[in-house]
């Protein structure tokens, strides 16, 4: 499993990997919310002695930290950065900010690739996709993703018209994780002041973090939170 942790959010004021939520740093709500299913885990920043921490206080040994290989700007060279370094077949590539990041999803998506012999496997909102919410077989997109990077692309889905795709829709999300809110995610200090009040009255679910443990899964994870 790869997130994506990324660097400083102007509008947060801190690198939005380390901007607490509830007391805790969105990069390790990640971490905690999905470590049980994962045979590796990466956070992948050009930040990444700001995350140092998360080595000795999260995840002990099991967490690589890596920077971006090519020197661009975007979210497809953090996507092949999570691809290069994973060891697994399957790589689920999860952006740090996301508030819910739903393993029973992943898995879901994982097992979607096994069954299907696709690519990727990506949910599919009225927003378009979701790539950091998403697994990938990483033999076959790998050399898609550096392809795409060479020619100059930057949208972390500018190579899917290439790719095997299989498209997770709402009831189809909603049938792996029927809590919903995967997708949730904060970019302004206001918005998450929000999100903590509605957590903390009880109008939204907390999807705690204690979930019963789940069969390792062969996924890589990466913890970021570049945009589409």
């Amino acid at each position: 499993m790869v997130i994506q942790a990324g660097g400083e959010s102007r509008r947060m004021g801190k690198p939005k990997a380390l901007v607490s939520f509830c007391g805790v740093p969105l990069v390790c709500r990640g971490l905690k919310r999905l470590g049980s299913i994962a045979s590796q885990l990466v956070v992948t920043s050009n930040d990444r002695k700001s995350l140092d921490f998360l080595c000795s206080r999260v995840t002990l040994d099991r967490l690589e930290l890596y920077s971006d290989l090519f020197n661009t700007r975007g979210a497809l060279n953090g996507m092949y950065t999570a691809l290069y370094y994973a060891r697994y077949p399957f790589v689920a590539i999860v952006a740090c900010d996301m508030i819910f990041p739903s393993a029973p999803l992943l898995l879901a998506e994982r097992d979607a690739l096994i069954e299907t012999g696709a690519d990727v496997a990506v949910p599919l909102t009225h927003h378009g996709f979701e790539p950091f919410h998403a697994v990938y077989r990483r033999e076959s997109c790998l050399p898609l993703v550096h392809g795409a990077l060479c020619t100059g692309k930057t949208r972390a889905t500018s190579w899917f018209d290439q790719a095997r795709i299989v498209p997770f829709d709402t009831n189809e999300v909603l049938r792996a994780d029927p809590r919903g809110g995967a997708f949730v995610n904060v970019n302004t200090p206001e918005e998450l002041e929000r999100l903590e009040r509605r957590v903390q009255a009880g109008k939204m679910t907390t999807l705690v973090e204690s979930r019963p443990a789940l069969a390792t899964a062969n996924i890589g994870c990466r913890c970021g939170y570049q945009k589409p």
